[in-house]
């Protein structure tokens, strides 16, 4: 699954650069994530970064348009880095 940044955003630009896959962007009003680079941080870590540094509760939740299992995030972060880990 892809993860969703909310209207709760308050922009503080934590989210941003401590996203692995580089799947987090400003969009026109709020940051957003880009579904097709966001592995939940699989691959990277245990837990998506950008929610735990999120000082907002709920704001980044699991986007229910895009679910993926871990074997798919898996896939996507060897698609993403370029490594023969299949």
């Amino acid at each position: 699954m892809a993860l969703l940044i909310t209207k709760r955003c308050i922009n503080c630009d934590m989210c941003e650069p401590e996203c692995p896959n580089q799947a987090i962007s400003m969009g026109n009003d709020i940051y957003q994530i880009d579904v097709n680079r966001c592995t939940e941080c699989v691959g990277h870590y245990d837990t998506p970064t950008c929610q735990q540094v999120c000082p907002i509760d709920n704001t980044i939740v699991i986007d229910p348009q895009h679910v993926e299992n871990q074997e798919q995030l898996w896939e996507k972060f060897v698609v993403l880095h370029h490594t023969d880990l299949l």
